[in-house]
Order: structure tokens, then C-alpha cells, then sequence
């Protein structure tokens, strides 16, 4: 048996997915299918339970599983430390993140961390929250950037900064002259929120049912840059992070107003797998993002 062996079962057994499998190791669907079967050939014992509709192991596939983990921990943590032996900072970061961080809070760092570090390679990939949480779940990414964010019991959540929520509007609105506004003015006014499942928009709905008020939008989106848009074309308002509107405040596009009285926030925080060997790369990466490192190398992930 070798290493990459028991990456492929680790990976089927935690996705419950031949094809997921299969992507993540860059092998075909037919590939997994026959390592599993060689591995149980070679442990001379069933390790997936195929009378199941799904997925599911037996009781020495379990076994089998934890004692992979626990290998594949011991080889990423014996690599980090190689690595950091000799001074190494190079590889390739993983990121998945919803649009908005993406676009608009992550650039910055990316670049910052590239001119540092040239040898390392980032690639980023924009998805929907709930995506994000099951790529880092799924160990497709190393990295995950959500707003508001959850707790699950096998991910780390490291808090990293606050938007600030504001009415954005278009130039010649009602309201668009206005420095600050309460609340309460936004009722009567066509509104444009983000989709029902979006974080953000089930922050923006909270913060009315806090305040009383019902407000129905009248066109929803999955992604900031459609909401702004829309606003652009004056089909409606809408509640954003200020950090995605910078550059259409600037250039007059849109209005920014700010909230009298009370900060509204939106809470971002950057996400990774419980148990995980940070390596030199990753630990710069979230150094950059101005956090602190807490490398759980010593214990593998239970």
C-alpha cells in the first residue's frame, strides 16, 4: 500500500462520492472503484458496504479509514516539517470563497502575499456559501472565506474582520443625499435583497423583523455584483457590505448612505479543516490576513 492509496479511500469514505473522489485525485471514477477494491484485496476484508443504497462502511472499512487518517496526518505533518526545515515556502493554496470576499476583501491580501512569497501558486474559486463549507468538509480546498459563519464541529473558524452594512441607492434617488438615514425610512421603497439562503440576506431579514418592519423584496440575487447592478439602474435600494461598493461610490454610480444610530456588520471569517497540517505556505497566507496561526499538527482529526 502506498500514501496515495489511503489519500483515495480517505477522500471516497469523507465525500461518500466515487466521482468527487475521482476529481479530487485527478484519476477517473473507474480508478477509485479499483483502489478500493485493491484494498480490500489486500486487507483480505470488505471495507465499503455495497448491499447499502449509499454510501456507507463496514466495520473494519471504519477501522481502516481512522488508521488513514492518522497516517496521512503523521506524512502531511513529517512534510510541514521537512519544509520547514529548510526554509521552504512554496506549493499551492486552495481557496474557496463567496463572491463577495473574492471580489472585493480578498485581492489585496493575494497580492500583498504573492509579492512575498512568489513560489507559492493561489487559486481561488467563487462559490455559494453552503459550497464553501463543503469543499473545506470535502478537503477540495484548503481555505474557506464566508461572511457570517457557522459553527461546525470539523471546521475552524478564524474571525477576520467586520464589513459595515449600508444603503446603497442610485444617484438620483430620494434618498441618495442623505448621509445617514434611519432604518425605518427604507419602508415603502423598492428593495433588492440577495437570494433567501445567502447569509446576508437572512442578516438584512433579521435586522427588520429586530426593527418590525416587512419588507418584501422585489427582486432577489445570488451575488453582490447582480444586486448592485440592479441599483445602478435605479430598479430599486438595497443593503450591502460597504467594502463591494467602494469603487462605484467613487466613480458616482451608486450613493452609499450610512445607518443613524446603530453600525450594522457583517462578520467574515476564513475557514479550515479541523486537524489539518497547516503548511509554511498556508501559515504565511493566514499570517497576511493579519491572524494568528494555531497549527493543530499534533493531533489528527477525530
Amino acid at each position: 500500500m502506498q500514501i496515495e492509496n489511503f489519500k483515495i479511500f480517505a477522500d471516497l469514505v469523507e465525500t461518500k462520492s466515487f466521482s468527487k473522489s475521482a476529481k479530487l485525485n485527478g484519476i477517473t471514477q473507474s480508478a477509485v472503484s479499483q483502489q478500493a477494491r485493491a484494498m480490500e484485496r489486500h486487507f483480505k476484508t470488505l471495507l465499503i458496504d455495497r448491499s447499502q443504497k449509499q454510501f456507507q462502511l463496514t466495520r473494519e472499512g471504519q477501522r481502516v479509514y481512522d488508521s488513514a487518517k492518522e497516517l496521512l496526518h503523521s506524512y502531511d505533518k513529517l512534510l510541514s516539517e521537512l519544509q520547514e526545515m529548510k526554509k521552504v515556502i512554496s506549493g499551492t493554496i486552495r481557496i474557496s470563497t463567496i463572491y463577495s470576499i473574492g471580489l472585493h476583501e480578498l485581492p489585496p491580501y493575494i497580492k500583498k502575499f504573492l509579492h512575498d512569497f512568489p513560489s507559492v501558486n493561489v487559486r481561488v474559486e467563487y462559490r455559494r456559501s453552503n459550497l464553501v463549507y463543503e469543499d473545506i468538509l470535502h478537503n477540495s480546498v484548503d481555505f474557506g472565506l464566508v461572511a457570517f459563519p457557522v459553527k461546525v464541529r470539523q471546521i475552524e473558524a478564524l474571525p477576520f474582520r467586520n464589513d459595515q452594512l449600508v444603503l446603497i441607492t442610485h444617484p438620483n434617488h430620494a434618498l441618495a443625499k442623505r448621509t445617514d438615514i434611519e432604518l425605518r425610512e427604507l419602508q415603502g421603497h423598492r428593495f433588492i435583497g440577495f437570494d433567501p439562503d445567502i447569509p446576508t440576506r437572512k442578516a438584512v431579514d433579521h435586522i427588520f423583523r429586530e426593527h418590525k418592519m416587512e419588507i418584501e423584496p422585489v427582486m432577489e440575487f445570488d451575488n453582490i455584483e447582480t444586486v448592485k447592478r440592479a441599483v445602478e439602474i435605479d430598479h430599486g435600494i438595497a443593503i450591502v457590505p460597504q467594502a463591494t461598493v467602494l469603487q462605484e461610490g467613487r466613480q458616482g454610480s451608486l450613493s452609499i448612505v450610512h445607518f443613524k444610530g446603530k453600525e450594522f456588520t457583517r462578520p467574515l471569517a476564513i475557514l479550515h479543516r479541523k486537524g489539518r497540517v497547516l503548511t509554511p505556505a498556508m501559515k504565511k497566507f493566514i499570517e497576511t490576513l493579519g491572524l494568528e496561526v494555531h497549527d493543530s499538527r499534533h493531533t489528527p482529526e477525530t
